[in-house]
């Protein structure tokens, strides 16, 4: 039993500096990623004023509306042609210029140019950025990736410090007691919450990975030697967006009519995207852009409209399957409405497991320390083998959180028994 407790008080002290650090960024997560669950809505929106006033007329030829496009903006190149989803949409015409992607929308009709938008500019992009960067850039990265492993820590050590050591019933456990104030009340809520939740929040962190930069750089690495195929659909920074986008760029040549026919008669998910595959060739690759890359297809055409070539999602590597599913789950787009409502549901959650341990955290917390469980004379966890197969199986799993780990014994081994004042104030100081 002395085993169990003291390995429970270690765990403890653990999952108490975990959370602290990383409340900050759940929340900041939890509300971004729970606004990006609707991408499509909010785009939907943002384009409602690009329709047109009539369609009595007759509607121009593709490469009329793309050459209007192109000569709105001075030196500009082509880099796609979006499908409109109904005869009101108007068109919208991806181009590059002076390294920046641009969407430029044209009545179909009367080949007016209606708007010029800068694509990063978008408030949808200023969700995503500060979802993967707390518009920091790289260095903004590998904090979220920092405090998403530490994340994954938390939560496993939450579900050990929940797990039920006795028979005295299922209230705290399964339900909170909501009826008895104080800190019990916010102690239910917490377990209870992260208990109910656990599985769900794993699933976000883990599927969230391959946008990492150290963790998902070195899955890079593994799925080029699985699959031996060096691009990948999810995980393309901004340097790579931008070398995709002038390698594409470089030619063009007009859209004919039935190129356009034939990419409509795909009926492939929207969005879809005509692009120029080979220009010396004249072959132009269709492509659903759809955030459900279960519904991924694309298809080459030559200058006549036949199809060259056409895969789908079944033609990729399992393991991109495996990821594909889990990242269309992760946005929201794999089943719809009911996807969507659960991110949001599981985003509460997390809102409500960082607000109740902060509470939790402010009603212990001494004037003088920072509240921490203080440390055992005995921090030996030689008897809990399970518990330290599951830390050092996350150490080398998770770089990030190996690099933490060695930072952490370094400061606590050398560093702060120099400064006895802040040892005495994170509760380092032996009981």
């Amino acid at each position: 039993m002395a085993n169990t407790n003291n390995t429970y008080r270690i765990l403890w002290r653990w999952h108490f500096y975990a959370g602290l650090f990383c409340i900050p960024f759940i929340m900041i997560l939890a509300i971004s990623g729970s606004i990006y669950l609707f991408k499509p809505q909010i785009e939907n929106l943002r384009e409602a004023d690009y329709v047109t006033t009539s369609t009595s007329g007759v509607r121009t030829l593709p490469a009329d509306q793309i050459a209007v496009a192109m000569s709105a903006m001075e030196n500009a190149k082509f880099r796609s042609y979006r499908l409109p989803q109904n005869n009101q949409d108007a068109t919208r015409i991806t181009a590059l210029q002076n390294k920046q992607s641009y969407f430029v929308y044209v009545d179909p009709y009367s080949l007016s140019v209606m708007d010029v938008v800068e694509s990063d500019n978008r408030f949808i992009e200023w969700v995503r950025e500060l979802h993967g960067s707390l518009l920091a850039g790289e260095n903004g990265s590998l904090l979220v990736e920092l405090a998403a492993c530490w994340t994954i820590f938390l939560v496993l050590t939450g579900m050990y410090l929940w797990w039920p050591k006795d028979n005295k019933g299922m209230a705290g456990v399964i339900y909170p007691r909501l009826t008895e104030g104080g800190r019990r009340f916010w102690r239910d809520l917490h377990a209870v919450i992260g208990m109910w939740i656990s599985i769900l929040i794993l699933f976000l962190l883990i599927s969230g990975l391959p946008w990492t930069q150290v963790w998902g750089a070195g899955f890079k690495e593994v799925r080029k030697a699985i699959t031996h195929m060096t691009s990948s659909d999810w995980s393309i920074n901004k340097k790579e967006q931008l070398q995709t986008l002038q390698r594409q760029s470089r030619a063009y040549i007009p859209l004919s009519n039935e190129v356009y026919k034939k990419a409509v008669a795909l009926d492939f998910a929207s969005p879809v995207e005509l692009s120029v595959s080979d220009a010396e060739q004249r072959i132009w690759k269709v492509s659903s852009r759809s955030q459900n890359m279960m519904l991924s297809q694309n298809a080459w055409l030559d200058n006549n409209g036949d199809i060259i070539k056409r895969n789908g999602f079944s033609d990729k590597a399992l393991l991109d399957r495996i990821i594909g599913i889990g990242i269309s789950a992760h946005e929201g787009q794999l089943f719809g409405w009911a996807n969507q409502l659960l991110g949001v549901i599981v985003a509460l959650g997390l809102l409500i497991l960082s607000v109740s341990g902060f509470v939790l955290w402010r009603k212990r917390k001494p004037a003088d320390r920072l509240g921490a469980p203080n440390k055992l004379q005995d921090q030996k966890l030689t008897k809990s083998k399970g518990v330290i197969v599951l830390i050092v199986t996350l150490a080398a799993l998770l770089p990030m959180l190996l690099m933490s780990l060695i930072v952490i014994w370094v400061l606590e081994k050398w560093g702060f028994p120099k400064l006895p004042k802040v040892q005495t104030f994170l509760g380092l100081a032996d009981k």
